[in-house]
């Protein structure tokens, strides 16, 4: 049985930035070390760390994710 997957990619800390895959993923996530193929079109390689967890999404692939789930983006915030 297949398991509930809600979007086509999962999110994937690499290279010092939260990026978006649509490689398979095994299990709960891509073990650090695995190399994926972002939706900014880059081959990184995970680091599933709790620090990299923490890093900032890459806009590329934030915006890639957003078109891929029919979801538009948010509108920016300027901040003073």
């Amino acid at each position: 049985m297949d398991s509930y997957r809600p979007h086509p990619f999962h999110w994937v800390p690499a290279d010092g930035k939260r990026h978006a895959s649509a490689d398979p993923r095994p299990g709960a996530g891509y073990p650090t070390g695995v190399c994926v193929e972002t939706l900014c079109g880059r081959q990184l390689i995970a680091d599933n760390t709790d620090l990299g967890w923490l890093w900032g999404t890459c806009p590329d692939c934030d915006a890639a994710a957003h078109k891929l789930a029919r979801c538009p983006m948010p509108p920016t915030v300027n901040v003073r």
